[in-house]
């Protein structure tokens, strides 16, 4: 069975990226990092992977369903809506969308009627990764076409540092000399993410090739450009797309395919000068029938020039 007559091929992505002296994803409980005690190794979830490629959109004005600040995209009228967050934006994007005929319910005579779906396809986030609307009648649930590992370990071990850090901000009223806190932070990890393509659920997300693309480009941006005090050390690494040549196979075990050779013997690494990576998995993998391309960028020369020599590995533009 091949991936005929579906809007976008099948695929899984591995994105590699770099964090030194950061905080890769705290707990929002705790601004804790994530890390698991028994394995040692950083783990960053999907809705940070997520966050990034939204906030690359609204920067870049792009409409996306899931925003921060729910407020911000509504106009002044919208603002006085009660209610969840998903029911102000939608009403700013029935705002928006007033004049597009193709956002209406077909067959409706009358006042015009809006269809809750067509009017979240406008947004790529819901195109990428669904969306929830509760709008009274018309309530959606709709399964998002990409998706990202629950959880997401980093290639190499790491031990956590706790860094003392003090504010110039008075603490309270009677102390004026600010506080002091501790922020557990991440000598250096390599964060591996993983994702699935499905194109069947892309039929009803209404996702495109191009907007894969899209993503594709704001995954590698958002990490290199993010400016924050726990996420501004970070490099983009590797991006990998396995693109399938049937709708329904799959590799097993694609999160273990690039494994990662360290140069130290007793000491953990640093930086990218202190390990190396197997590709050996990746490249068998490419051999068979079931896989046909794996897309690929990187700006790192010598992985770059590795890659492009290879069967079926084709250099992505982004």
């Amino acid at each position: 069975m091949s991936n005929e007559n579906l809007p976008v091929q099948k695929s899984e992505i591995l994105f590699l990226y770099e964090s030194t002296y950061s905080v890769p994803n705290g707990d929002p409980f705790t601004g804790e990092q994530r890390y698991d005690d028994e394995t040692k190794k950083v783990l960053v979830s999907d809705v940070r992977i997520k966050r990034f490629i939204r906030d690359y959109f609204v920067e870049r004005g792009v409409d996306i369903f899931v925003v921060n600040d729910k407020s911000a995209l509504a106009t002044e009228s919208d603002k006085k809506v009660t209610g969840s967050g998903a029911a102000l934006r939608m009403l700013s994007l029935k705002t928006k969308y007033k004049d597009h005929p193709e956002v209406l319910r077909d067959g409706k005579k009358g006042k015009p009627e809006y269809d809750a779906v067509k009017i979240m396809q406008k947004c790529i986030d819901v195109r990428l990764f669904g969306g929830i609307s509760t709008e009274e009648g018309d309530a959606v649930n709709i399964t998002g076409a990409v998706q990202f590992a629950l959880l997401n370990p980093s290639l190499n071990k790491v031990d956590l540092r706790i860094h003392q850090n003090t504010s110039v901000f008075s603490s309270s009223e009677d102390k004026s000399r600010g506080a002091i806190g501790t922020t557990t932070i991440v000598p250096y990890s390599l964060n591996q993410i993983h994702g699935w393509i499905n194109p069947y659920s892309a039929r009803h997300t209404g996702l495109k090739e191009d907007d894969i693309k899209l993503m594709f480009q704001a995954l590698w941006a958002s990490i290199n450009n993010a400016n924050t005090r726990t996420k501004s050390n970070q490099n983009a690494l590797l991006l990998l797309q396995i693109v399938y040549s049937s709708s329904i196979k799959k590799l097993y075990g694609v999160d273990r395919l690039i494994k990662l050779e360290t140069k130290k013997q007793d000491e953990q690494i640093r930086s990218s000068n202190d390990y190396s990576l197997d590709l050996s998995a990746l490249k068998e993998a490419a051999s068979r029938d079931i896989v046909s391309n794996i897309n690929f960028y990187t700006e790192k020369t010598e992985l770059r020039n590795e890659l492009i020599s290879l069967p079926k590995f084709v250099e992505m533009d982004l």
